[in-house]
């Protein structure tokens, strides 16, 4: 009878490789089929879905559909933290991976208004519900299967593989409308802006042969084994957590609602109100986009290599104060040149913080509640302020006429995100209580719930 040996410190890392990679993979393509529609909101989804609404109205009910994607996401993230908290984190991963891709599939082929009436809305709608709730679950097992296979120390640097995903997809999402915004107006309306959703199936089933690789996380297995997963993983964090939930929405905000500021917002109101074609905007969005991927690492590489994360924090978040504010005011000048600058610098300090957000605020929640935590943190960010980001701004320029008002409403957020993160990161840090108590030889008792 053989016994079983212990895994090698290079077996160790190459399953920390390759936890990173599946999530950065997988995640991408989340966040590429989330991130198209968002775009497809602000260009076209108010002539093919909502026709008989003009104007500013139109794109304002456009982008309330976007909005139902966060709405739902919440649901998600409680749905598969339980199963995540309970089961483990890569059999929720596949399914979330699923239910992205047939959504997103599905809207490539839904027909318009003008062949189905009232209907084409409806499942529109409810089709972004089921997109929205695959996205919940999709973020929070992402991050802790790198995070929780990552070497001692490392927790930051790994879970930013994932995070990494979301510039990727974006930036996939708005090649894949650049190249089909070429196209005549006619077409691109009629057909070409469904393109990128059918794209999705083929995305999938590379994410799929990817994921199916990955093994569960030492972290949660250990919990498996043990038996000492929570029975209602939900019920107790929110009995024993609460203001960690609290705070750790506000400490998403600007991680979240930035992007939307600049992609859905601003591409909306630059192509619309502005002397922005199509293109010339989506083109800054990108470089925008390349400057995220490339930026971004640096600002897990940044939280793990300083002694204090609350002063990465601020050294990542208070020029953002500022330059969110010049961003608006370049992009107002209609220039191409100084708004592809000022969209491009004021990127770096959000993507910085983006990149040690995940790994910080999992910190912060003992293991076996990890996956619903983090997740209702996330979610309920994303629908509370993230994913209302376009709906407020269009609403406060179609009430004041004004930039202003979208410029202090950023300039909120920012500092909402940097007060709640210091205040977070006061709480313990349960990696560094797990490391510690690890060597020590102990039986423990199941947690309770």
């Amino acid at each position: 009878m053989s016994v079983p040996t212990e895994p090698t410190a290079r077996d160790r890392s190459r399953a920390a490789n390759r936890a990173g990679i599946g999530a950065f993979i997988g995640s991408t393509i989340e966040w590429f089929d989330f991130y198209i529609y968002g775009t497809a909101s602000a260009l076209v989804f108010d002539k093919v879905f909502f026709p008989e609404l003009d104007g500013a109205l139109g794109t304002l009910v456009a982008f309330a559909t976007f909005w139902v994607g966060f709405l739902a996401r919440p649901l998600g993230g409680i749905v598969f933290g339980h199963y995540g908290d309970r089961l483990g984190r890569k059999k929720t991963l596949v399914i979330t991976l699923l239910m992205m891709g047939v959504s997103t599939t599905a809207i490539g082929l839904l027909p318009g208004y003008a062949s189905i009436g009232i209907a084409a809305p409806i499942l529109l709608v409810a089709i972004r519900m089921i997109q929205g709730i695959g996205l919940g679950g999709e973020w929070g097992g992402s991050v802790l299967i790198a995070s929780e296979s990552a070497p001692k120390g490392k927790s930051v640097l790994y879970g930013a593989f994932a995070q990494q995903g979301s510039p990727v997809g974006n930036t996939l999402s708005t090649l894949s409308f650049l190249a089909i915004s070429q196209l005549p107006d006619d077409a691109f309306t009629s057909w070409g802006w469904r393109v990128p959703f059918l794209a999705s199936a083929l995305l999938v089933m590379v994410g799929l042969f990817v994921r199916l690789k990955v093994a569960e996380s030492p972290a949660m297995a250990k919990l498996i084994e043990k038996k000492e997963v929570a029975k209602l993983p939900l019920t107790e964090v929110l009995r024993s957590h609460p203001m960690l939930i609290v705070l750790g929405i506000g400490a998403c905000t600007i991680g979240l609602s930035a992007t939307y500021f600049k992609s859905t917002f601003a591409l909306s109101w630059a192509t619309s109100a502005l002397d922005f074609d199509r293109s010339s905007f989506l083109t800054i969005i990108l470089v925008a986009n390349i400057t995220q991927i490339v930026v971004q690492p640096f600002g897990a590489v940044l939280a793990t290599k300083m002694k204090s994360w609350s002063r990465a924090v601020c050294v990542m978040l208070i020029p953002e104060l500022f330059l969110m504010p010049v961003m608006f005011l370049l992009i107002g000048t209609e220039n191409y040149g100084l708004a592809m600058f000022g969209v491009a610098v004021a990127t770096i300090p959000h993507c910085l913080y983006y990149a040690a957000l995940a790994g910080m605020l999992a910190s912060r929640f003992p293991a076996h509640l990890r996956y619903t935590g983090i997740s209702l943190c996330y979610q309920l960010c994303g629908t509370l302020l993230g994913g209302t980001t376009p709906i407020v701004g269009q609403s406060l320029l179609n009430w004041t006429g004004s930039i202003t008002a979208v410029i202090v409403y950023a300039v909120f957020q920012v500092a909402l995100t940097m007060g709640c993160m210091l205040l977070l990161l006061r709480r313990p840090n349960h990696d560094e209580t797990a490391v510690e108590a690890a060597p020590a030889a102990r039986t423990s008792a199941p947690l309770p719930g």
